[in-house]
């Protein structure tokens, strides 16, 4: 007889933003992200004041690294500021380039903040029940931009991988998420920012054909 990968089946728990039963969960503090966010000094007072908390949460089934399974699962991040910009997440590219996501809201006021390598910008603002598709080869960071926990499930191929590090040599990516000042929020230029070169662009290209081979 052959053995067949098993179905499973998961409670979503939007309240608490946990996926039960997936096996896999992780949690990033306020401590871990340093040097995400424009003002140091806020991001430091803060930091004094413990440092312990928990900016976003992910539970998640990882049944394979195989190019025909699914990751799936559950984040949630909690609503805050540092100085006036949002709670965000690390962000990402897919190590294998032309991998895509897919983003589920179940609850709260968020956006997708996604660049090209080549430093083309999106924006999509998630809520209930809207889906968000992160294309191929798109850098993306969640945002908390309400005054709640932000829930998404989300879907991807099992073996796309994250590079981390895309942001960081950039000097962060090209916009910032910031309060208005009227209950809303806007982008703003990140001035820190370093743009890639067509070279470097042509390599990530490159480098993202060889991992998939």
């Amino acid at each position: 007889m052959m053995m067949w990968p098993e179905p499973r089946r998961f409670e979503v728990d939007v309240d608490a933003g946990l996926m039960h039963g997936s096996g896999t969960r992780y949690q990033k503090r306020l401590q871990d992200l340093n040097g995400l966010y424009a003002d140091g000094a806020a991001f430091d007072a803060r930091l004094a004041s413990g440092g312990q908390e928990v900016v976003y949460d992910v539970t998640d089934f990882r049944p394979s690294s195989s190019a025909g399974d699914l990751i799936t699962g559950v984040t949630r991040m909690s609503p805050g500021k540092i100085g006036d910009e949002f709670y965000l997440t690390r962000g990402h590219v897919h190590a294998i380039l032309d991998r895509p996501e897919l983003y589920y809201g179940l609850k709260g006021k968020g956006l997708m903040l996604m660049e090209s390598p080549d430093g083309e910008t999106r924006i999509i603002e998630v809520l209930p029940n809207t889906a968000c598709y992160v294309a191929p080869h798109w850098i993306h960071r969640s945002v908390n931009v309400g005054d709640e926990d932000f829930v998404m499930l989300f879907c991807y191929p099992a073996d796309s991988g994250q590079d981390y590090g895309i942001i960081e040599r950039s000097q962060g990516m090209k916009l910032r998420i910031v309060d208005d000042g009227a209950g809303g929020w806007r982008s703003v230029e990140n001035p820190a920012y370093t743009g890639r070169s067509e070279a470097d662009v042509l390599a990530l290209l490159e480098r993202g054909k060889q991992v998939a081979a």
